[in-house]
């Protein structure tokens, strides 16, 4: 089981970048996946989740600025991040959870967002 977070880097403020979030070993289809992100010195936070029927919901310092997706043919999902802030900056997880059965419960390694001018 494996969940590989890219997409990450140095961006301007007002800027975008696009992560994934790659899994394999699993039947992707069938999991909730959330994005996390956690700054320096803060707790890890939600940012975004899209459940295994594509409803999706945010954090509201994220509305409007991020779209998550995913591609289950693919096995990968994705967040769009537009408008970027300075504080957006943090790593940002993803984690993908069974719809039904708790214990199947697997986080990415994370990759690094920064925002700065």
């Amino acid at each position: 089981v494996q969940l590989v977070e890219s997409g990450g880097g140095l961006v301007q403020p007002g800027g975008s970048l696009r992560l994934s979030c790659a899994a394999s070993g699993f039947t992707f289809s069938s999991y909730t996946i959330t994005w996390y992100r956690q700054a320096p010195g803060k707790e890890r936070d939600l940012v975004a989740t899209i459940i295994y029927d594509g409803s999706t919901d945010y954090a509201d310092s994220v509305k409007g600025r991020f779209t998550i997706a995913r591609d289950n043919d693919k096995n990968t999902a994705y967040l769009q991040m537009n408008t970027l802030k300075f504080e957006d900056t943090a790593v940002y997880y993803c984690r993908a959870r069974h719809k039904w059965a708790r214990s199947l419960d697997y986080w990415g390694q994370g990759t690094q967002v920064t925002v700065s001018s």
